[in-house]
């Protein structure tokens, strides 16, 4: 069985968990991926999962099915051995920003069929929803060049 996480450990994971709370998914599924990004080895069973994290075992196979669905995980078996075991997709960063802009392409739509719906009524409405479609529309113009670059100079090809 493997060691169960420091403090300083427990504070990040923590931290992972405040994060993904904040951008609106469970905070137990960021505790999960802060755990994987620094496990040793960096892949867990559910029931090692569960002891690190001080979490039931539902709780684990929930955010587990969440976090591979999403792309952040990928389930996997070792030769021999009768557990599955968790751990982060290859680019799951990458996958996080490229999700991202699913993100601004969703709100962006949402903005402009507010402003079709709204015409030229509730003009507080209007203001709220034309600066709504002015940052999307930004975010979804721009953003896929920031990333490009982004691939270019940082990105490790295999």
């Amino acid at each position: 069985m493997n060691a169960l996480p420091s403090a300083e450990e427990k504070q990040l994971v923590e931290e992972f968990g405040a994060a993904f709370e904040q951008s609106r998914l469970p905070r137990m599924a960021g505790r999960v991926t802060g755990w994987l990004l620094i496990s040793e080895p960096p892949y867990q069973s559910a029931e090692q999962l569960a002891a690190a994290l001080q979490a039931s075992r539902g709780s684990i196979s929930t955010m587990t099915r969440l976090l591979i669905q999403i792309g952040l995980v990928e389930q996997f078996s070792l030769p021999g051995e009768r557990p599955h075991y968790f751990r982060l997709h290859a680019d799951f960063w990458q996958h996080i920003t490229t999700h991202g802009m699913e993100e601004f392409r969703i709100f962006h739509r949402l903005a402009k069929n507010g402003l079709k719906l709204l015409g030229n009524r509730k003009p507080l409405a209007r203001k709220w929803l034309e600066g709504m479609h002015n940052i999307y529309a930004f975010m979804e113009q721009e953003f896929p060049a920031m990333l490009e670059r982004w691939e270019r100079e940082h990105y490790i090809k295999s």
